[in-house]
């Protein structure tokens, strides 16, 4: 994996093989955020990364100037090679070891950008408890952008809010706009 543009742009990052994740590719991230260059000033906005592994997502929002990035794993291994990764990197990016559902349930703050990619054996309904602790909370700023990574079996274009699905390789990406 490396860090697409930025500061630290052509960075490796080289995750232990230990770890249970699946980084988003280096051509889907470089797409994704080639969208996101259209619409935000990364210095401006914060952001929400759910699922968030070595956190390649998350990584490269500080690369390009994101100040305000919360970080969301479950697995111990992630969280510390994040921080450990982030603090070699000095980035500033809040990590938080929980339950993807459980910090959600809990959580008040509100993001622009909220990205998740849940683990591909996720199902349907999963991606949609996740879109729906978000629409009912409330937790996307005035049009905020919650973007789902899945794979192609997950069809998520008939909930509410839905704009786009982008598709790079078989990563799929359903972007969400909360024009509140």
């Amino acid at each position: 994996m490396r860090i697409v543009s930025g500061t630290h742009k052509g960075r490796r990052i080289n995750a232990p093989k230990n770890l249970p994740v699946r980084p988003t590719t280096d051509m889907s991230k470089e797409a994704l955020f080639n969208i996101l260059n259209n619409t935000y000033y990364f210095d401006e906005i914060t952001v929400l990364d759910l699922f968030s592994g070595i956190g390649s997502i998350s990584l490269e929002f500080a690369s390009r100037g994101t100040k305000i990035i919360t970080s969301v794993d479950m697995h111990s291994g992630c969280v510390n090679f994040l921080n450990k990764t982030a603090s070699t990197l000095n980035f500033d990016i809040q990590t938080i070891k929980s339950d993807v559902f459980k910090f959600l349930e809990n959580t008040i703050q509100k993001y622009d950008i909220i990205f998740a990619d849940p683990p591909y054996a996720f199902s349907e309904e999963q991606y949609i408890t996740i879109y729906k602790q978000i629409f009912d909370k409330n937790l996307l700023k005035k049009n905020g952008l919650l973007i789902l990574e899945h794979s192609k079996k997950i069809k998520l274009s008939h909930l509410d809010y839905f704009e786009k699905l982008k598709k790079y390789g078989s990563n799929r990406f359903s972007f969400f706009d909360a024009v509140i």
